[in-house]
């Protein structure tokens, strides 16, 4: 587990779909929960919020929703499966696969990580704006599935991105005299990259990692 407090890191959202970032309503501005997004993220769409710019293999993110980090929790962990053998105590470790989970906090400031709580958690479909949708999760996972979420040092050495992540919680820390705090948890499955080229950390997920 690798515990990083904002001041050290940039902290980039993006989706795995090359053409189509994540905006969220909120419900005082549109009875639907998720948002229509254009190919530009730096386009506003009008009474949304943006939580996620569209991944582009050419460069980090230049957007993204996690304004006021206080802190990052990166943990990279393991599924196995225990093997018994009849007159051992001891049992073999299989390892099924590998898991990385990634929690950022954050001063609550809107209701922008709620919304994606509850209405995209599994990341968005669609190659237009007119098609797009959120993935309800009872399907078959692609490359476009979830969300990517990029930690990069302040001075550039390092950065790590995590693919094809899903939100897995959402909590509200509430206090009397201060601020209160939120927390989203992400997921994923697939192996997370190093480096320190944009190119490296942004390119699409093939269909052999997943």
């Amino acid at each position: 587990m690798v515990y990083l407090t904002g001041k050290d890191v940039d902290v980039f959202i993006t989706t795995e779909n090359g053409e189509q970032a994540t905006w969220v309503y909120s419900a005082a501005a549109s009875s639907s929960a998720l948002g229509l997004a254009g190919e530009d993220p730096n386009v506003l769409v009008s009474g949304a919020l943006l939580f996620a710019t569209q991944l582009s293999a050419s460069a980090f993110p230049t957007a993204s929703g996690t304004m006021n980090m206080t802190g990052v929790d990166v943990s990279i962990g393991a599924t196995d499966e225990d093997i018994s053998y009849v007159g051992f105590r001891q049992v073999t470790k299989a390892e099924i696969k590998k898991e990385t989970t990634v929690a950022l906090t954050r001063k609550k400031q809107d209701t922008l990580w709620d919304l994606v709580f509850n209405s995209a958690r599994f990341g968005i479909s669609g190659a237009s704006a007119g098609a797009l949708a959120a993935f309800p999760g009872l399907e078959e996972p692609t490359v476009n599935h979830g969300y990517r979420i990029h930690v990069q040092l302040k001075d550039g050495t390092e950065a790590i991105a995590v693919p094809n992540a899903y939100i897995t919680g959402h909590t509200v820390s509430v206090s009397v005299d201060g601020t209160a705090d939120e927390t989203l948890e992400f997921m994923s499955y697939i192996t997370p990259k190093f480096a320190n080229s944009s190119s490296a950390n942004t390119a699409a997920t093939s269909g052999s990692q997943l």
